[in-house]
C-alpha cells in the first residue's frame, strides 16, 4: 500500500487539545485538523485600522503523516497565494522538523530562524523529505497586508502537500 497526498494532514500547534486557529503559534502538534474551505480556519480578519497601518501575523501548523509508511519526498508549496491584491502568505520550515518548536508570544511576533519564501506553485516548493509514519513537520505561515491596503471579504490562499508514491 502507498501513501497518498491525502495521509499527509494539516493539524494547528497549540498543543495537543488546541483547536484554536489563533491560537496556533508554535508549540506541540494539536490533534486538530485545519478544516479546508472554512472561513477563518487559520487567520483572523484584517480590521480597518490593520488595513491602514499594515500587518504581519504569523501561525504554525503542522504537516503529519498519517500512514503507516513512509513518505516520500514530501513537499509543501502555496497553490493559490491570497485573493487580495493587498497581501500575500509565505512560508518556511522550522528547522527541527518534529514536536514540539518554538512557540511566539503572539501573531504578531516573528519566530526566530525561519526563512520565510513565496514558494508559488510545486516547482518552488519546500522539500521536506521523507517523513516516517505519524512523523510531523512545522510549517510557519507568514501574512502580510500591505499598509493602505483595501479591505478584502474573504482573503483566501491555498497550501499544498505532496508526496510520492510507490
Amino acid at each position: 500500500m502507498s501513501v497518498l497526498d491525502t495521509d499527509l494532514k494539516l493539524k494547528l500547534s497549540g498543543g495537543a487539545a488546541n483547536s484554536d486557529p489563533n491560537a496556533s503559534l508554535g508549540g506541540a502538534v494539536s490533534s486538530e485538523d485545519i478544516t479546508d474551505n472554512t472561513l477563518n480556519n487559520l487567520f483572523d480578519d484584517v480590521l480597518g485600522d490593520e488595513h491602514l497601518a499594515g500587518d504581519i501575523n504569523y501561525r504554525c501548523v503542522f504537516i503529519k503523516n498519517n500512514s503507516a509508511e513512509t513518505a516520500y519526498n514530501v513537499k509543501v508549496w502555496i497553490e493559490s497565494n491570497t485573493t487580495g491584491e493587498d497581501s500575500e502568505i509565505q512560508i518556511g520550515e522550522e528547522a527541527a522538523g518534529g514536536s514540539p518548536v518554538q512557540e511566539i508570544a503572539d501573531e504578531d511576533t516573528a519566530p526566530s530562524a525561519i526563512s520565510f519564501s513565496t514558494a508559488d506553485g510545486q516547482a518552488n516548493a519546500l522539500v521536506l523529505g521523507d517523513m516516517a509514519a505519524g512523523a510531523v513537520y512545522a510549517i510557519w505561515i507568514k501574512r502580510i497586508v500591505s499598509a493602505g491596503s483595501t479591505p478584502q471579504a474573504n482573503d483566501t490562499a491555498q497550501l499544498e502537500v505532496h508526496c510520492d508514491t510507490l
